[in-house]
């Protein structure tokens, strides 16, 4: 019976320090600044007494590239983990970037820099957008994955966006001019 109780307690206390180590990751993610948009959000499992699973898609603007946007869609756990924010999420992304306006460069930057990261899972895991340039086609490149602490996924997703004249201004930059060597 005494190890009946002690083991309930023990349960009780990793349940509080999950639940304030999500909060605190909540709160320091949010404090971080402006993350992306939800556009919109589509439940895939129901359940009963917790939030349902749900497929989440967001878009984002380049930091680096002015014009050009990406929308990515994830998948979100519901059940206690999810409602709590200590669920693994999966490696499942898709991705479509697009320009939406004239593309100025705002700053020079290397192939496969950080265009976004997000935690995955409470500890190890995380998703990224990366950038990069098609000198010879002048066209930007974007790629998200996930990666773990100790093993990656290879799930990823990749979409392309070619540098193009837009409306009446007639330069139009090359994205290779803004790659640092």
């Amino acid at each position: 019976m005494r190890v009946a109780m002690r083991n309930v307690m023990s349960l009780r206390q990793s349940f509080a320090f999950s639940l304030l180590v999500g909060l605190c990751l909540c709160g320091a993610a949010s404090a971080q600044g402006e993350g992306p948009d939800l556009i919109f959000r589509k439940s895939t499992v129901f359940k009963w007494l917790t939030p349902n699973d749900k497929l989440a898609t967001y878009g984002l603007d380049d930091p680096v590239v002015e014009g050009v946007a990406c929308w990515y869609t994830v998948p979100e756990r519901g059940g206690i983990a999810g409602a709590f924010g200590v669920a693994e999420e999966v490696s499942d992304v898709s991705l479509a970037c697009r320009q939406y306006g004239p593309i100025k460069f705002k700053e020079k930057s290397e192939q496969g820099d950080v265009v976004f990261r997000e935690r995955r899972s409470l500890i190890f895991k995380k998703m990224q957008i990366v950038r990069g340039c098609d000198a010879k086609r002048n066209v930007l490149v974007y790629m998200v994955y996930s990666d773990r602490l100790i093993e990656g996924s290879p799930k990823n997703s990749t979409s392309s966006v070619p540098v193009q004249p837009w409306g009446a201004t007639g330069d139009t930059p090359k994205c290779g001019d803004w790659i640092r060597e």
